[in-house]
């Protein structure tokens, strides 16, 4: 059950207590951490682990890091993973059958019953993970490998102070602050010497783990301060998307003429795909040994983007590059509304950065409806 407890403090000096605290209650630990040049998720152990000092500039294909003048944590935008990577593998598989004389036989796999928490969750991703949690869970039919992974989750939310320059959260009512879908959400405040969270818990598990932690009442001058830098956020928006009417727009506009000059400059290589937090689509394969005896099958990452992901008997129903990526941005930014009764796209700009060629869905999108 939601709840909202009132804000407090925590000094930068306990945020390794809090990863102490979480992992003494049985979680693993996953946060963002450098690796190749990238802020990536991954498994933490402690806070030095984080990007300490470290934000990123993003452009249409342009991803870089560049050092800060302070030891901010999260002074950073989304990097090219996601939280699905967790609760929706790249890889997974979902059955086992050996041979037992002239039979097979069907052997469970044991489900995955690692408790995450995640550590530092945009607004976007929190939204996000809400839209997975429609696909997945909330739907007619639901996915019991998603479920067992999600039910299990500790999340610690991080609002954003300052936004990149391919975010757009704003135009999809997404971020910058964190609304709802965590236990504990954290504002990063340094100001002068001081360097502090502005801390809210919005749930039973979260204000249990806020109790250990030393902590005192945020007044109203912090408040204001931490409230002032969201908003700063909210104004520095790389981006913008206009939402109103779109899934009519996009429908009526289904042979544009830009759909040819766009998809000239489409790798359909799936990156956006693959970077995007809210994409699931996926298919199976199944495998056997060399001795006919075991086979498997194997639930993995697809695309739209890929020929083969529409082929039924005869062909591809979606040859061209202009037929691929008009199904993605209509799908995405319309028809998913009719299925789940809200976009696909949270605005976090990672579909924009990450393509080789730059192409930017919000200047798609202004370009097919004519900027309607």
């Amino acid at each position: 059950m939601k709840r909202e407890d009132p804000p407090v403090i925590l000094d930068s000096k306990h945020l390794g207590l809090l990863l102490e605290s979480l992992k003494k209650s049985g979680y693993l630990t996953v946060g963002p951490t450098v690796r190749d040049g990238a802020i990536v998720i991954d498994e933490i152990d402690k806070v030095t682990q984080l990007p300490v000092g470290l934000t990123d500039t993003q452009e249409g294909g342009t991803y870089r890091l560049q050092s800060r003048k302070d030891a901010a944590f999260f002074a950073y935008n989304v990097g090219p993973h996601s939280w699905k990577k967790f609760l929706f593998p790249p890889e997974q598989r979902l059955w086992t059958l050996k041979k037992n004389g002239t039979k097979f036989q069907f052997v469970d796999i044991a489900d995955n019953t690692t408790r995450y928490a995640f550590i530092g969750v945009r607004a976007c991703e929190l939204q996000a993970m809400s839209i997975q949690d429609r696909v997945f869970q909330n739907g007619h039919f639901q996915d019991s490998h998603y479920m067992n992974v999600r039910k299990n989750i500790f999340v610690v939310a991080v609002n954003c102070t300052q936004a990149g320059g391919t975010c757009f959260c704003t135009s999809m009512g997404t971020g910058p602050e964190a609304d709802t879908g965590y236990d504990l959400a954290l504002t990063e405040v340094i100001t002068g010497s001081l360097h502090y969270f502005v801390v809210r818990s919005q749930s039973r598990n979260g204000a249990k783990v806020l109790e250990a932690l030393p902590h005192k009442p945020a007044t109203a001058a912090q408040l204001k301060t931490a409230n002032e830098m969201i908003a700063q956020a909210e104004h520095e928006m790389g981006r913008s998307l206009k939402t109103h009417n779109l899934k009519t727009l996009l429908y009526e506009n289904y042979e544009h003429p830009h759909w040819e000059a766009v998809a000239s400059r489409c790798l359909t290589c799936a990156n956006c795909t693959m970077v995007c937090p809210t994409c699931f689509c996926s298919t199976v394969e199944d495998v056997t040994d060399l001795t006919g005896e075991n086979a498997e099958r194997w639930r993995k990452w697809d695309s739209c983007f890929s020929q083969e992901f529409s082929y039924v008997h005869g062909g591809s129903v979606r040859v061209s590059a202009k037929s691929r990526y008009r199904q993605w941005l209509t799908h995405k930014l319309g028809t998913w509304v009719e299925q789940f009764g809200t976009s696909g796209c949270v605005g976090c700009g990672r579909c924009i950065t990450w393509c080789p060629v730059g192409i930017d869905i919000t200047e798609e999108v202004r370009r097919v409806t004519n900027g309607k």
